[in-house]
């Protein structure tokens, strides 16, 4: 008798699952919208094809104008010139003369002494310097260019 009333409380617990699924199935009704037609494509639109005359095209541009080649001299002046002043004072004209470090070591030991090298650059400054305003203009830094050697060969 006990197999029968565990079998007939496990019917009806099978039953009550059953009614209460059905009943939640029921509520849950809710209707899909349809989805949205898909666009037609639309008539290509025609552009109006363009004249080109002279009074819609226009002039031609301007050419840029030809590069300015410098001269050696004024290469060596831009070089000097480090803020693009046109005019070098002492600070740029000392700070660019590191490769003349042998001419500038006198006693020849490879260190530069504060002296030596202050002493030979302000000199060629001071001697460049022809108005002695402190500041060298490109007619005066010409004047600094080094002496250029004679070719050895025998052309």
């Amino acid at each position: 008798m006990l197999k029968f009333a565990a079998g007939a409380a496990g019917i009806l617990l099978l039953l009550t699952a059953g009614l209460f699924l059905w009943i939640g199935a029921q509520g849950q009704d809710i209707p899909i919208p349809a989805a949205p037609p898909p666009p037609q494509p639309a008539e290509p639109e025609i552009l109006p094809e363009a004249v080109l005359d002279e009074q819609t095209v226009g002039p031609a541009p301007p050419r840029p104008p030809k590069a300015y080649k410098a001269s050696r001299e004024e290469m060596r002046f831009n070089r000097y010139d480090r803020n693009r002043d046109e005019i070098i004072t002492r600070l740029e004209m000392m700070s660019s003369r590191t490769d003349s470090f042998r001419k500038l070591d006198t006693d020849g030991n490879n260190l530069l002494t504060f002296e030596e090298w202050a002493v030979r650059t302000s000199d060629k400054f001071a001697s460049a310097d022809g108005d002695k305003n402190g500041q060298l203009t490109r007619t005066e830094f010409r004047t600094t260019r080094p002496k250029r050697s004679r070719s050895r060969c025998k052309c």
